[in-house]
């Protein structure tokens, strides 16, 4: 009983903290709000951000889709690798990889093979758009790793794709 009494306590204790710390956050930020941007319904921001390159691809789309045994790019893909070449553009040191898969239909070699011709045209691509091709590594995966498991139209789309991975 007394443990039982203990534990309580402690769980009291602990969530206190965690909400005394929050509201002092929270006051933080409405303190900086006051400051030059009083009046603007807008805060100003008291930390900035910093996201690892992988987590800026992540944004603005790490992956486009294929058709169904198809490796040319759709526009909607087009338009993808463009924000790919863009990020390039803007690190000049960075080195990628572009994945390609294949969804589980096919035998093993055609996926593999059907899965470098996908990272090939992304390649290939974002190379006509100025990234050296020296930066860029593909290596395909085929069905080996699917992103999402299932012998469905959905499972299928979500596994047709090509990924940018930072090295």
């Amino acid at each position: 009983m007394r443990i039982t009494k203990l534990i309580s306590a402690f769980a009291a204790v602990m969530l206190l903290a965690a909400c005394a710390s929050d509201d002092d956050a929270a006051m933080d930020d409405t303190a900086g709000a006051t400051g030059s941007a009083a009046g603007t319904g807008t805060a100003a921001p008291t930390t900035a951000v910093t996201l690892s390159p992988q987590e800026q691809l992540e944004q603005i789309g790490d992956r486009v889709f294929y058709d169904f045994n198809r490796f040319d790019l759709t526009p909607q893909a087009r338009q993808s690798v463009e924000k790919w070449a863009d990020w390039m553009r803007a690190n000049p040191a960075a080195t990628v990889v572009i994945e390609g898969h294949a969804d589980e239909r096919g035998t093993r070699e055609y996926n593999l093979a059907l899965g470098e011709r996908r990272a090939n045209s992304a390649k290939n691509y974002l190379a006509a758009l100025g990234t050296e091709p020296g930066r860029i590594v593909i290596v395909s995966f085929g069905k080996e790793r699917p992103a999402v498991v299932g012998s469905n139209d959905y499972a299928w789309a979500q596994n047709r794709r090509g990924v940018l991975v930072v090295q």
